[in-house]
């Protein structure tokens, strides 16, 4: 009898110290199935394209990208290439100029037009490249065009000089309508969206949509014949497989592709259905997380 009254309080210790365990991240497969960082890693080595999907202000998925990049450095060295949504193509030069030493920073800081927590989310993935002589590729569309398309369709692009074309996916951009997560930001923008000022309901879908293209674009122009590219942005970007997914696959459609994405929720003991099959590998961060601004 006291052996059995010592085990059930060693029983009961063991279950309050787990349960005092406070995790930062969970990592799921596409199937809600707990899996871990080094499986996250390997099958990120066996693809061409590695789309890494962020909450732009969660501390845990910036620092995860910096350790996904610096080990996969590690296994592929030159063969790695960098890029993400941060950075607009017409800055590709002043990248460039920083990643090759040639621009001190603060010149880099004045020119290339860098997002509030750059310092602290995305300086550290380009310095990465800078200390290891890796190509970064800046492939987001400048964000004037964008406007320009959400304020006018894509007939407003067709009004640009060919040298402001080249900072665009070639046009006309192919467009689906009927994907998911378009319908969904139409009818965001339909309600208002929470967001300040006139939205078309047309052309914020049509805006986000020349975004995706024009990254699909510069991933696909860039890439090198062998190694993998690791792409970072914003997790809407490529959930469920769409927007930059679905252009990259149009470009290419034997590319053998990874996705990743980043998600907040109270509990991260259990992958929460509707967050289940949005990629690849899902990152369940706890929703109180510190936020990077």
């Amino acid at each position: 009898m006291k052996k059995l009254f010592i085990v059930t309080i060693f029983l009961a210790l063991t279950h309050m110290l787990l349960a005092q365990d406070k995790p930062a991240y969970v990592i799921y497969n596409k199937e809600g199935l707990k899996t871990d960082y080094t499986a996250m890693m390997k099958a990120a080595l066996k693809n061409e394209v590695v789309l890494f999907g962020e909450q732009h202000n969660n501390a845990i998925a910036h620092w995860l990208q910096l350790q996904l990049a610096k080990d996969m450095y590690v296994a592929l060295g030159k063969k790695l290439q960098l890029g993400a949504e941060m950075f607009e193509a017409d800055n590709q030069v002043v990248v460039n100029e920083y990643v090759s030493k040639l621009l001190p920073y603060k010149n880099f800081k004045a020119d290339a037009r860098l997002w509030n927590n750059f310092e602290t989310d995305y300086k550290p993935l380009l310095d990465l490249a800078r200390d290891s002589a890796l190509k970064f590729i800046a492939t987001n569309i400048p964000r004037r065009y964008a406007a320009l398309v959400n304020t006018e369709g894509f007939e407003g692009l067709e009004k640009l000089s060919s040298e402001a074309k080249k900072w665009i996916a070639p046009l006309p951009i192919a467009y689906d309508p009927e994907l998911p997560g378009y319908k969904k930001m139409a009818g965001m923008a339909g309600m208002g969206g929470g967001m300040p000022g006139k939205i078309s309901p047309q052309n914020l879908p049509k805006a986000q949509a020349v975004k995706d293209a024009t990254m699909a674009y510069f991933i696909l122009t860039n890439m090198l014949k062998e190694g993998v590219f690791l792409h970072f942005q914003g997790a809407y970007h490529s959930d469920n497989y769409e927007g930059i997914c679905w252009y990259l696959k149009k470009g290419k459609p034997e590319l053998k592709m990874l996705t990743i994405s980043t998600v907040e929720q109270d509990d991260i003991s259990i992958l929460d259905k509707e967050n289940q099959n949005i990629a690849d590998f899902i990152i369940c961060v706890p929703a109180d997380m510190t936020k990077t601004y």
